[in-house]
């Protein structure tokens, strides 16, 4: 009889502990719906090797909340959809966070320089909207900035133009934080 009851007992643990694995994975699930990821450039690449040519697959991710974590990623693999699974989790470990304003824009004109290419961006007024082109506008729009203005120059590259537009937003800083390093009050700043 007693092992009988030791057989159900443990049965039952069981299926305790599996409606908890259960709930695990939906709170991680959950947690990973946060993140939006878009897919910027897929590009076929080739390395040349002893028997002829090896093809591969680059993939540019940006991985974002919308809520001023931005972050972008480039993964390499022999199909596309390892190469965008990899650069998706490259994005996720180079995240940066976002400082916006009350009408959901940057606080300060800001440059940001990756490569040959340069992105300069300035803040706009409620309403405006997201004004930029290909890789930056993705990036703004995953980092939750409503109303900014944007200039790629110099090079086209969608990766450069990205990682560009990073640095830019890394570079921002918010009026609270430079009052702290000129020891004076934020009333001062406004004023």
């Amino acid at each position: 009889m007693p092992l009988v009851k030791k057989v159900l007992t443990s049965r039952g643990n069981m299926a305790k502990e599996q409606e908890r694995k259960g709930k695990q994975r939906k709170r991680r699930e959950k947690k990973d719906n946060a993140w939006q990821e878009r897919v910027v450039q897929i590009r076929r690449v080739s390395k040349v090797v002893k028997g002829g040519k090896k093809l591969s697959f680059r993939a540019i991710v940006v991985v974002g909340n919308e809520k001023g974590q931005v972050g972008v990623g480039v993964g390499k693999a022999g199909d596309v959809i390892n190469a965008v699974r990899k650069a998706v989790s490259d994005g996720k470990k180079h995240l940066i966070s976002v400082r916006l304003n009350k009408s959901a824009s940057i606080t300060h004109i800001s440059t940001g320089i990756a490569g040959g290419a340069k992105v300069f961006m300035r803040p706009a007024a409620p309403g405006t909207g997201v004004i930029a082109g290909g890789a930056v506008r993705t990036v703004l729009e995953l980092a939750g900035i409503k109303n900014i203005l944007a200039k790629q120059q110099g090079s086209n590259n969608p990766l450069n133009n990205a990682r560009a537009a990073i640095d830019a937003l890394e570079h921002i800083r918010s009026f609270s934080n430079v009052a702290k390093e000129r020891d004076i009050p934020l009333q001062q700043i406004f004023s």
